[in-house]
C-alpha cells in the first residue's frame, strides 16, 4: 500500500453527483484545522495486515506541528483512495495502471484502513470510492510525504 499524506490546516472532498441522481456536486468528507490528508492507493498482493500496518502508520506518524502525531493531538484524517498512486509514466505519453489492484480487491483494503484508524481513536471523514471527486486543502508548510508499508 501506498499513501501520499499532507500536513493540512483543513480539507474537503466534494463528489460531482452526490446522490448519483444528478442532485449535482456535494461535500461528503471535510476536516477543519490541523490533520492529515491522505491519498491511498493499493498494488496487487496488498492485505489486510498491511491496511493495519498502514493505519498504525498513519495514526502515529509525526508530521503535525511542534512534531506531534495525530494520536497525540486527536487531529482528524480525510482518507481519499486514489488508484493513480500507482500508475508508470517512465515510457510512453500515457501512464499505465498495471500496478494498481482493480476495485474490488482495493476498496476492501482502503475500508479497512479506514476502519483500523476508527478503532485507534481516529476521527476519519472520506471520499467516495470510485467517485468523480474533487479534493480542496490547505497544505501546512507544505510539508508531503510518501508512506508504503
Amino acid at each position: 500500500m501506498r499513501a501520499v499524506v499532507q500536513r493540512v490546516d483543513g480539507a474537503s472532498v466534494t463528489v460531482a453527483d452526490a446522490d448519483g441522481e444528478g442532485s449535482g456536486p456535494a461535500v461528503v468528507g471535510e476536516i477543519v484545522g490541523e490533520g492529515l490528508c491522505v491519498l491511498v492507493g493499493v498494488t496487487h498482493g496488498d492485505t489486510p495486515e498491511k491496511a493495519a500496518q498502514l493505519a498504525r502508520k498513519l495514526w502515529s506518524v509525526r508530521i503535525l506541528e511542534g512534531e506531534k502525531s495525530c494520536s497525540d493531538v486527536n487531529a482528524p484524517l480525510l482518507v481519499i483512495s486514489q488508484f493513480t498512486l500507482y500508475g508508470d509514466a517512465r515510457k510512453g505519453r500515457r501512464p499505465t495502471w498495471n500496478s494498481a489492484a482493480p476495485g474490488e480487491i482495493a476498496e476492501p483494503l482502503v475500508d479497512e484502513v479506514i476502519a483500523r484508524l476508527r478503532a485507534l481513536g481516529a476521527q476519519v471523514e472520506t471520499g467516495r470510492f470510485g467517485a468523480d471527486m474533487r479534493v480542496s486543502l490547505t497544505n501546512h508548510g507544505p510539508f508531503t510525504v510518501i508512506v508504503e508499508v
